[in-house]
């Protein structure tokens, strides 16, 4: 959509950026009375933060029982973990104010994650390695730390897939529709061509080799650069990255 991303207070005439707050609410006096000045610019991100400490806090012991083969994630504090994961990933976006924004660790981490706890509840037997990778997720995610796809156990590795796919798929509905204001056909043509990875990638549920997944991620930051700075380099390299994936 597009708005306009200054807002003025009627009663004590403060001005402040829609796009950092995603309120309409007067910062200093809270007053509800306000109206957008400015041009209007595509804006798809809310000003969404993830703070996984209470869940840390609510799970608890967690991650103190690999060593006594007690691996259940408790029922209730998965569903609380995994309603902010998606009410995270819903609000966020890819434009803000007007800007093509890359594909951030935070948002990569915090989809993985909950796919992972998805899939981690339907293991019948857990091991230590895919018990401490979901506790790995969930000290990191917030912060924007990515497992190295390494640690990853076979048993998760879908879970990334999917997970990287559908954050993917989101970005690049959002450069499609920043590309309708700035215009480019060669971004728009390698566009297509992540798309149809993609495709593929959530046709298959993720299970893709994890560096193909990691090439997706790569390609889309390339793609970003080039769309923003007009970096040809970085272009080549996307090209070049997702046709070695065909």
């Amino acid at each position: 959509m597009r708005i306009r991303g200054r807002r003025r207070c009627k009663d004590c005439h403060r001005e402040w950026a829609y796009y950092d707050t995603g309120s309409v609410t007067c910062p200093d006096c809270g007053s509800l009375r306000s109206v957008g000045i400015g041009d209007r610019k595509r804006h798809t991100d809310a000003a969404a933060e993830l703070d996984l400490t209470p869940h840390r806090n609510a799970i608890g012991g967690f991650d103190e029982e690999a060593s006594t083969g007690r691996h259940a994630l408790p029922a209730d504090a998965a569903d609380d973990l995994k309603s902010d994961l998606r009410a995270y990933v819903r609000e966020r976006g890819f434009v803000r104010g007007g800007e093509l924004r890359d594909v951030d660790d935070t948002y990569l981490a915090a989809n993985e994650l909950l796919h992972a706890a998805d899939a981690y509840a339907r293991l019948r037997d857990v091991s230590e390695d895919e018990h401490l990778y979901v506790i790995s997720l969930l000290r990191g995610a917030d912060r924007g730390e990515r497992p190295d796809p390494a640690e990853v156990p076979p048993s998760l590795t879908a879970a990334r897939g999917l997970a990287y796919a559908e954050t993917l798929s989101a970005f690049r509905r959002d450069c499609s529709l920043w590309l309708d204001d700035n215009p480019d056909a060669d971004a728009r043509r390698t566009l297509e061509t992540l798309g149809d990875h993609l495709t593929r990638v959530e046709a298959l549920e993720g299970d893709v080799p994890l560096r193909e997944s990691e090439a997706l991620v790569r390609a889309a930051r390339e793609l970003a650069r080039y769309a923003r700075e007009g970096d040809e380099a970085a272009l080549a390299t996307a090209r070049d990255r997702l046709t070695r994936l065909s």
